[in-house]
């Protein structure tokens, strides 16, 4: 079993930065995939970037690549969305997703999910 548990989300002006974190605890939590996905309002859920825990191999969705970072730090057990250029279109509820599989950019692949966090970029 995994626990995943986000924070960092909040209110922030267009072209701005924000950093998102996900603390992950439970057993034999090196053999997982780690993601974040976010979902709009009315939107499905999407993919936004992942990262391989044990080679730190990196997957991201268009929309964010050149603007966001994933990380992962194994000292601390957490996985790190660093944002950057903020759109308004980047407002959702932010979502940390741990999976057995190696690499996937589909949601259905994800075993584990936090509460999500709320980002939301005004213009």
């Amino acid at each position: 079993q995994v626990q995943l548990v986000e924070s960092g989300g909040g209110l922030v002006q267009a072209d701005t930065s924000l950093t998102l974190s996900c603390v992950a605890s439970g057993r034999t939590w090196g053999r997982y995939l780690m993601a974040w996905f976010r979902q709009a309002p009315g939107k499905e859920r999407e993919f936004v970037a992942s990262i391989n825990w044990s080679n730190a191999y990196q997957v991201y969705a268009d929309t964010v690549k050149g603007r966001f970072t994933i990380s992962a730090d194994s000292a601390k057990n957490t996985v790190y969305l660093q944002m950057t250029s903020l759109k308004p279109e980047d407002t959702a509820v932010y979502y940390c997703a741990a999976s057995i599989s190696s690499s996937s950019r589909h949601k259905w692949d994800y075993n584990y999910w936090g509460q999500g966090t709320q980002v939301t970029v005004s213009s």
